[in-house]
């Protein structure tokens, strides 16, 4: 999932971003000296003028804003914006590069409880992942964007996970991987700006660093938290990517948007493995994208029947939000799936080597994972597939009826002699579902997430 603050609580943050925005006019004014005309009056110096137009309302021209080394960063704010529009991302915004204190506790509270599984990283970088100038000295305001990835509606994919024997993906991952893209089109804002006012220091980050984005975004104004921990926005639901560019320029931030979840908790009870402990806290190791994409080892037993026919990642939560209704498509092709992957069957994905694996998957985010986990996860699929299965197919009593398993249960008895233990374990789960009545009873709970949100 996707997941920052005055250290101690010391400064209040409005307070310490307009100190911020004075501090060069400060520096500017600081010793200067008076000078008098001959009739006895005082001349102001050049710097003095410029702040006497200032406060007259005068016209400030060029060269005093060469002299007090200054900007117009409120004209630059909505240049920035309007930059970033043309570059295709969907909404911009600007928030203060400071968190309040509640973001800094619930993620120590978070980690202390163990909600992060094996993601290490998580609590890596101590709290630089929530006091972003303490990650990047110097930042002064964060520049957060929003890009479309929606491909298909929700009705798509509700068929698709009711179809056992049918692959289902994380939408995100159809397509390439969003974290060059987005990169790349934030380091040409970035070069946009620098042609306007010069040099500048910066950073550019998509999902690659300690930063918790959903918080900076809420405070940049693109959107609230949902209560599945994701930011939600009215025009664009959840189906989209955030990046973030940290800079040391003191633009004028948004204001944060307010909460519009209400009483709603149709995310939290479509959930397959019921991972949300409460409104907005997931518990990341019942989290099926944890378990498909983040978990290095064996998928615990108990939530295996749960994942039913999801081999990476999981998009439950957002197909139940009712604000994913007004999500508009995306405009960008390479979020469009690849090689069929929006209607792959397991069987087929399970053939590939590991080979085929790579090249394939050259330029998609499923590649991190790689062929071993890629195998383990469908191996669970296909076992689930053989624990909902009647066992035959064709019309009633044909005499030419086939198992409707049989292409299942061969392509797994081909991987039972694998090089890896995880996959052999896996697969060996995988062929013991069929016919079993445990696997069936509790694989009949797997499909309560696909109704429509009341």
């Amino acid at each position: 999932m996707n997941f920052n603050q005055c250290v101690g609580g010391a400064f209040h943050r409005t307070v310490v971003a307009q100190g911020a925005q004075q501090a060069p006019y400060q520096r500017g004014l600081a010793g200067t000296k008076v000078a008098f005309e001959p009739d006895g009056q005082p001349r102001l110096d050049g710097r003095r003028q410029c702040r006497a137009q200032r406060q007259r309302g005068g016209f400030i021209g060029e060269r005093c804003r060469k002299m007090r080394g200054m900007h117009d960063w409120s004209e630059l704010s909505k240049k920035i914006k309007g930059w970033g529009r043309e570059l295709g991302f969907d909404a911009i915004g600007i928030a203060r590069p400071t968190l309040d204190e509640t973001a800094e506790g619930g993620l120590v509270a978070w980690l202390a409880a163990g909600c992060h599984g094996e993601m290490d990283y998580m609590a890596a970088h101590g709290m630089k992942r929530a006091r972003p100038t303490e990650l990047v000295a110097g930042t002064r305001a964060v520049i957060v964007v929003r890009m479309n990835y929606r491909t298909a509606s929700a009705d798509f994919f509700r068929k698709a996970l009711c179809d056992e024997k049918r692959a289902v993906i994380s939408t995100y991952a159809l397509g390439r991987d969003y974290h060059k893209l987005l990169r790349g089109r934030l380091q040409q804002l970035a070069d946009r700006i620098e042609a306007e006012i010069g040099k500048f220091a910066h950073r550019v980050f998509t999902d690659s660093a300690p930063v918790m984005e959903v918080e900076l975004a809420r405070n940049a104004g693109l959107g609230w938290r949902g209560k599945h921990t994701l930011l939600l926005s009215r025009e664009a639901g959840s189906w989209f990517f955030l990046g973030e560019l940290f800079v040391n320029l003191p633009l004028l931030p948004d204001a944060p948007t307010t909460d519009h979840c209400g009483n709603c908790r149709a995310c939290l009870d479509a959930c397959p493995t019921a991972a949300f402990i409460e409104p907005y806290r997931l518990d990341a190791r019942r989290c099926i994208s944890y378990l498909s994409i983040e978990l290095k080892g064996a998928i615990p037993l108990e939530l295996r029947p749960l994942i039913g026919n999801r081999i990476y990642g999981c998009d439950d939560c957002q197909l139940a939000c009712p604000w994913n209704r007004f999500a508009p498509p995306t405009r960008e092709a390479d979020f469009s799936p690849r090689l069929g992957l929006d209607s792959a069957n397991l069987v087929a994905l399970f053939a590939w080597s590991e080979t085929d694996f790579n090249e394939k998957f050259a330029g998609s985010p499923i590649r991190r994972i790689g062929h071993e986990r890629w195998l383990r996860n469908i191996a669970v699929a296909m076992g689930n597939a053989l624990g909902e299965s009647d066992g035959v197919t064709g019309a009633p009593g044909a005499p030419d009826a086939a198992p409707a398993t049989a292409d299942i249960v061969a392509a797994l008895r081909a991987r039972l002699e694998h090089p890896s233990a995880l996959v052999r374990e896996h697969v060996a789960w995988a062929l013991a579902q069929l016919h079993s009545p445990t696997a069936q009873g509790r694989a009949g709970s797997m499909h309560h997430s696909l109704h429509e949100p009341t």
